[in-house]
């Protein structure tokens, strides 16, 4: 069974993820990590298409060159040469590449060894099958599902039985391909982004799921896109959108609880995935070394035992729609 730190750091904001971000203060944002003894580094290809990666990678040959630190990266993507610019798939000014969905077998060997050259690393320590799914493909799902489990499958499962990766899973935000793929091959993680957390419990079942079988969960984007992260202040965003008026009254339910208990919000929803057994990670997306202080000051935030069933109870009394939990 893979174990890694329960807190790990999701870096595609350091890819420029939906603004510029210097070569000064993504490092800045690594530096702090390591500093804080974060241990964990979730990555991908897709995340400023290269940039993230090669980030990742010059921080880890200083601070980590004993290959201690966890490191997760994806396949699913190939990036090709472009000339285009501006911003691209929500990312600013990234690296000069496209990326283009495959999931077939030499597809996934080639991806691995370019994210190995970025990342300066000989062994991954987890390698996921990046955004699969009907949600993100919709006609074009059942290609790219027989891509993987045609080819693309055993090229991960080549990897980590010739040691070059030390694991295997997917890596979604969609709940409904984590069943069928369950249904179908042996994983040893799931990565599910933004369905199981304080406000979206959609993943319940996936989870109850993984303990049968023994398959361990991270759990990315704790925030949903940030309307959780800063006390339902400033411009509110719910999974890239808008919130509509049902995750508002569960959100204002929720932080008026928090509030009164006297605990800060970003705490309790840094703090919710990490309750349940099946999950061993949580991994914001960080930018800024402020940002990786306040994460730190939220995860050591004493929350009182009484809170969290009265925060279930709130998630109860405003039932999200299934629409929001992509299952």
């Amino acid at each position: 069974m893979i174990d890694f730190p329960n807190l790990g750091m999701g870096t595609a904001p350091i890819g420029n993820l939906y603004r510029v971000v210097s070569d000064a203060e993504a490092r800045a944002t690594l530096d702090a990590a390591f500093a804080a003894g974060i241990a964990y580094f979730d990555t991908a290809p897709h995340y400023g298409f290269g940039l993230a990666e090669r980030r990742l990678g010059a921080a880890l040959a200083e601070h980590d060159p004993q290959g201690r630190a966890r490191v997760s990266t994806k396949v699913g993507r190939l990036l090709r040469p472009t000339d285009a610019q501006g911003e691209r798939h929500g990312f600013v000014d990234a690296d000069p590449f496209e990326p283009h969905f495959d999931y077939g077998h030499d597809a996934v060997l080639r991806s691995f060894e370019s994210s190995q050259k970025r990342l300066r690393r000989d062994r991954i320590d987890l390698l996921l099958a990046h955004d699969i799914g009907r949600l993100t493909h919709g006609d074009a799902h059942d290609d790219h599902l027989a891509a993987f489990l045609d080819g693309g499958y055993r090229a991960m499962r080549d990897l980590r039985d010739a040691g070059a990766i030390g694991a295997i899973g997917i890596g979604v935000n969609e709940v409904a391909i984590c069943h069928e793929l369950l249904d179908r091959v042996e994983l040893d993680a799931i990565l599910i982004a933004g369905r199981y957390t304080l406000l979206d419990r959609g993943a319940e079942e996936l989870l109850d799921r993984c303990a049968s079988a023994d398959v361990r969960v991270i759990v990315g984007g704790p925030y949903n896109s940030g309307i959780v992260a800063r006390d339902l202040s400033g411009p509110l965003h719910f999974d890239y959108a808008a919130p509509d008026a049902v995750i508002l009254a569960r959100a204002h339910a929720m932080a008026a609880l928090c509030r009164d208990a006297g605990v800060a919000l970003p705490a309790a929803a840094l703090q919710f995935p990490l309750r349940h057994p099946q999950v061993m990670a949580v991994i914001p997306g960080l930018v800024g070394a402020d940002q990786v202080h306040d994460t730190i000051a939220r995860l050591g935030a004493s929350i009182p035992d009484t809170l969290w069933p009265a925060l279930d109870a709130a998630a109860r009394a405003h039932p999200l729609a299934k629409a929001h939990s992509h299952a």
